[in-house]
């Protein structure tokens, strides 16, 4: 990854962080992209000391303004922009339809699937006026797969992202841009570290994946960042399951 630039939402989050560090220790120029501008500051210096390269810009993905700053910091800052791991998003409460009012879907979709197209638009629109091969990874979930109780907004909208995946896609490949999406199962994070406290909880979680036990984030780190790179080179439109085996079932 030596010499590219790539952009990270959700870059302080368990995943989002694993990954920007991940990267950046194979060669990566990281962007980190987050809402929360002190963790963000703290990361990339803490990368930058482990002796990457990294730098920290505040973005809020539901903004289409916001967003195509951010990735002109990404280019004015490390002179272009070769990949992205879209991957900011909530989880905003379970509820089902008759539950859900319209603030709570459009919160919903509003982060985990039009953030997702607005930072695939400007990412690419950048990538197509450079001439620049790239690669897209995005952050769909095993509720992009199947269904699920009481989440009506959220699986509704990690559906979306297997969707938007596909059509980029499709739309883009020939121009030499890769776009795929990751699909996680649960993954030991601090969206689900504190339910995972409740050791009954815990336990339910662990059985329902066949490998026995929830994910770790450097363990989808490493997916995402084998589909940035030249080893996946064949690899565009694909939803990879990090799973434990979840949807198998």
């Amino acid at each position: 990854m030596g010499g590219r630039t790539l952009l990270v939402t959700g870059g302080t989050g368990g995943l989002g962080s694993a990954t920007a560090r991940l990267c950046a220790s194979r060669g990566a120029q990281v962007v980190i992209a987050d809402l929360d501008a002190d963790a963000g500051t703290a990361l990339a210096k803490d990368i930058r000391a482990d002796g990457g390269e990294a730098a920290f810009v505040r973005t809020d993905v539901t903004d289409e303004a916001q967003v195509k700053a951010m990735v002109a910091f990404a280019v004015d800052t490390f002179g272009g922009l070769h990949g992205a791991f879209n991957n900011a998003g909530i989880d905003n409460g379970h509820k089902t339809i008759l539950e859900a009012d319209l603030a709570h879907w459009q919160q919903n979709l509003a982060v985990n699937l039009t953030g997702v197209f607005l930072c695939l638009k400007y990412e690419i629109e950048h990538m197509i006026a450079t001439g620049t091969s790239g690669a897209i990874v995005n952050t769909s979930s095993t509720a992009g797969a199947v269904g699920c109780a009481n989440a009506v907004a959220y699986i509704s909208a990690k559906h979306g992202v297997v969707g938007l995946t596909r059509s980029t896609a499709v739309d883009y490949s020939a121009k030499g841009i890769r776009v795929n999406a990751v699909l996680p199962g649960a993954v030991n994070t601090p969206m689900l570290e504190g339910a995972l406290e409740d050791k009954a909880f815990a336990e339910m979680v662990a059985r329902s994946h066949p490998i026995g036990r929830v994910g770790q984030a450097p363990e989808v780190a490493e997916t995402v960042a084998w589909l940035l790179s030249d080893a996946a080179a064949f690899v565009t439109g694909a939803c990879v399951s990090v799973d434990g085996g979840f949807t198998t079932q």
